[in-house]
């Protein structure tokens, strides 16, 4: 398999590189993204991002579901081969792109996972759990939750057998992309930032 496109934010220097990958349905430049990516910058990390194969033939105007579990397994595993190796690097993304980083992180080798609103069940099927791996996880990791977020609120993620190794850091009131009413007090852009801020100070230790 051949590397995916890859888009680069923040100094080429870094010492830290987080390679984020998007979510089932946006693609690596979305708003979501381009926010994280930006607002990493400036802690000198520098964030690299791709596409998975369905999501990359769709700037092409090919329509079509994401890629098999094979597929997207394999092209995170061309993607960090390509910077160098897991220790080189930390991985993570954005709902689908996160879960799929998970199951490789160790197997990889990688510094570190971010996960950025993890999917640990359909919204509203909570009997189709995605959490097997993640109690034999080993790799350092940081999963950032909305607290109401459907594919896994507070109240339900907080018992799940997880690893010791995992850390959830919860949004208030933030939904599946961190967003927050504004009846609740919170807002949107201070959950992103909280959210840069930690994943920030995970990468640092």
């Amino acid at each position: 398999m051949s590397a995916p496109d890859l888009l680069r934010t923040g100094p080429g220097d870094a010492g830290t590189t987080l390679v984020l990958a998007h979510g089932a349905g946006a693609p690596m430049d979305s708003p979501f993204m381009n926010a994280f990516a930006a607002g990493l910058a400036p802690h000198g990390v520098q964030v690299v991002r791709f596409e998975f194969p369905y999501m990359a033939a769709r700037r092409h105007g090919k329509g079509g579901p994401p890629d098999r579990e094979s597929v997207l397994r394999a092209t995170w595993s061309t993607v960090v081969e390509e910077l160098g190796g897991g220790s080189k690097v930390f991985i993570g993304g954005k709902s689908m792109g996160g879960r799929i980083a998970s199951m490789v992180a160790d197997e990889l080798g990688v510094r570190g996972l971010v996960c950025l609103g993890y999917p640990f069940h359909p919204p509203g099927r909570l009997d189709e759990l995605r959490v097997a791996h993640l109690a034999e996880l080993r790799t350092p990791a940081l999963i950032v939750q909305g607290e109401r977020d459907t594919f896994g609120r507070r109240e339900e993620v907080e018992g799940y057998p997880l690893s010791p190794s995992i850390e959830v850091f919860f949004l208030p009131d933030g939904d599946h992309s961190f967003e927050a009413r504004k009846k609740s007090g919170h807002t949107t852009e201070a959950n992103w930032k909280a959210a840069i801020e930690k994943i920030a100070a995970f990468l640092a230790r």
